[in-house]
């Protein structure tokens, strides 16, 4: 056994697996995977000098261990060992989901299947979460058949990923053959289950599932206003079945619903609820202040946060995290400098990575980017992760600065763990520049890392029924319509001026391509399926998975001038209201 043989290697491994479960900062900064990847490579040679390399603790410890650092480490040990046990799959899957990579999370269990291996509920529930994030509904099909064949049964988790997958992909019906034969239902299986048919605006239905519940106390409807998140109108209709029912209106609840309202939004309405709180918390204040910092409302954001500290609440960090926000999208950079000191000085509180990130976010769009590179070398290495990295680099490339970008994309290629995002930004960074080779190799590289590029997915909704679009998509029923709506638009941009800027299209084709993959971005689709849809000047809201490029911003200012529309559209950075050839972004996002 090893653990007499080798006890230093099983101790050393039992005691990192731990200290990487309970330290998140450690897993976020380059420099410590780094040494911790050095660390447990040492220990993996002297497993191999003793001869226990193969022992079953010992690799399931260091595939665990090497998951959390190096997805390519973790994928060559699993491969090299004999006969993997399940418990050795389920940690792979774990890893290649945690990395993004979910075909090859999906592939893996394929395999697992024909080496004999039999599943147990943790590994079906690790590739149910990659089937659910890739939308793999035959996938998930060949899981449900396989489970019930083996007699595994449907244990909570494993059908509360069912229910999600099904909600997800539009089977609802099966969804809801799931639901009712769980022998338990709480509240989460019960939002999980209203949350499917409210994306699919069978509103009738989710209030029948939430009558079913025992209970109706403030933590089911906190749960159920949560699961409206992008559904504006079903958000307003739970709003007065609230009111309806005579449910106690507490500082939870109306926490609830003014997230729910900016995030789909209205921050207007958000607002009036806030003003008629009799009783205001941190929570509270919280709220408004991320959703105000959310719609550029920068002035507004940093005027609550004043009153708040007026009133005597203190903030706490994630109070920072939204008034940092708030000096970003205004461009307030010496107001930004001055809070964020303050948190430590005259509240105590000692800014974290996200603070960190807010900082060097406020120098990137701005321009001052020089500045933004030395504050991040200046930090310290603990407080500096990949996402800041991709931040900085958008901004280099937004202001088409090639210098301090490349120092910056030297760094984050650099990085020990990068997801899928991390690769795309490399490499849209290099195809800016026009530098094909660079952007093609950090395609391939993520590609085979098994990532995938997280598709542009723009959703719209209309008569309580959401509408989800993806570029060039042919899928709705009312295509003809929604192109024929399209291409009017196109003309009359044009005759107001708008010219495609081809550049924003990453790809290596020609001038010609570039205009006709820019015209079909999932948010023209939606934007001109609610024109159709509904009456004139109602104002159109739609919800973008990625960030909005400068294309189709300039088109959808003139779109808001030409139909006499108010058009707000949520990108993955913030909200744009578009109102007679204007942003309430100014341009800067």
């Amino acid at each position: 056994m090893s653990i007499l043989v080798l006890p230093s290697v099983t101790a050393n491994l039992y005691s990192l697996s731990n200290s990487y479960s309970h330290s998140k900062a450690k897993t976020n900064n380059d420099q410590n995977l780094r040494k911790n990847l050095k660390h447990v490579e040492s220990i993996h040679g002297r497993a191999i000098k003793k001869g226990t390399e193969q022992d079953p603790f010992v690799v399931f410890e260091l595939v665990r261990l090497y998951c959390k650092l190096n997805i390519d480490h973790a994928t060559k040990l699993f491969h090299s060992t004999h006969n993997p046990n399940v418990y050795l799959y389920t940690s792979l899957i774990d890893g290649f989901v945690s990395f993004g990579s979910f075909s090859a999370a999906i592939a893996l269990y394929a395999q697992m299947g024909h080496k004999n291996v039999l599943p147990d509920s943790y590994v079906v529930t690790s590739v149910l979460k990659a089937c659910l994030l890739q939308r793999a509904l035959g996938c998930g099909r060949e899981v449900h058949a396989q489970v019930l064949k083996s007699g595994l049964g449907l244990d909570r988790s494993i059908a509360l990923k069912f229910i999600a997958l099904y909600g997800k992909c539009g089977e609802l019906d099966d969804a809801r053959k799931v639901f009712d034969k769980m022998p338990e239902r709480d509240v989460v299986a019960h939002t999980v289950m209203m949350a499917s048919y409210f994306d699919h605006g069978m509103v009738e239905e989710a209030i029948r599932v939430f009558n079913g519940l025992k209970t109706q106390d403030t933590v089911c409807w906190t749960a159920m206003i949560h699961g409206l998140l992008g559904a504006l109108e079903l958000g307003r209709w739970i709003h007065m079945y609230i009111h309806k029912c005579n449910v106690k209106f507490n500082q939870i609840v109306a926490g609830a619903l003014i997230n729910m309202y900016s995030r789909c939004g209205d921050i207007d309405e958000a607002q009036l609820l806030f003003d008629d709180m009799k009783v205001k918390d941190v929570s509270s204040y919280n709220s408004m202040i991320c959703g105000l910092a959310l719609h550029g409302m920068s002035i507004e954001a940093i005027e609550l946060f004043r009153e708040m500290l007026k009133q005597g609440i203190r903030p706490n960090s994630i109070t920072f995290v939204g008034v940092l926000n708030a000096c970003s999208h205004g461009g307030l950079v010496e107001l930004g400098f001055e809070i964020f000191q303050s948190m430590e000085t005259l509240h105590g509180i000692k800014p974290d990575i996200e603070h960190h990130g807010c900082m060097v976010d406020i120098l990137g769009r701005v321009g001052r980017l020089e500045e933004a590179y030395n504050f991040i070398e200046r930090m310290g290495a603990q407080h500096v992760d990949d996402k800041m990295l991709c931040a900085l680099l958008s901004a280099c490339k937004i202001h088409r600065n090639s210098e301090v970008g490349e120092r910056v994309a030297k760094r984050l290629s650099e990085c020990s763990r990068m997801d899928s995002g991390s690769y795309i930004m490399l490499s849209n960074f290099y195809a800016s520049l026009g530098r094909w080779n660079f952007a093609a190799e950090f395609r391939e590289k993520m590609e085979k890392g098994g990532m995938l590029k997280e598709p542009g997915c723009s959703s719209i909704e209309v008569n309580n029924v959401i509408h989800e679009f993806l570029a060039g998509d042919l899928r709705h029923h009312e295509r003809r319509s929604i192109y024929q709506k399209l291409e009017e638009l196109n003309y009359l941009a044009k005759l107001e001026g708008y010219s495609p800027a081809t550049e924003v299209a990453l790809h290596d084709i020609d001038d010609k391509q570039k205009e006709l993959a820019l015209a079909v971005h999932s948010e023209r689709l939606a934007i001109s399926y609610g024109l159709i849809s509904t009456e004139p000047h109602t104002t159109l809201r739609v919800v973008k998975n990625l960030r909005i490029c400068d294309d189709c911003h300039a088109m959808i200012k003139l779109i808001a001038k030409i139909t006499s529309r108010k058009i707000v559209v949520r990108d993955r950075n913030r909200f744009h209201h578009f109102e007679n050839g204007h942003c309430s972004c100014k341009d800067y996002w």
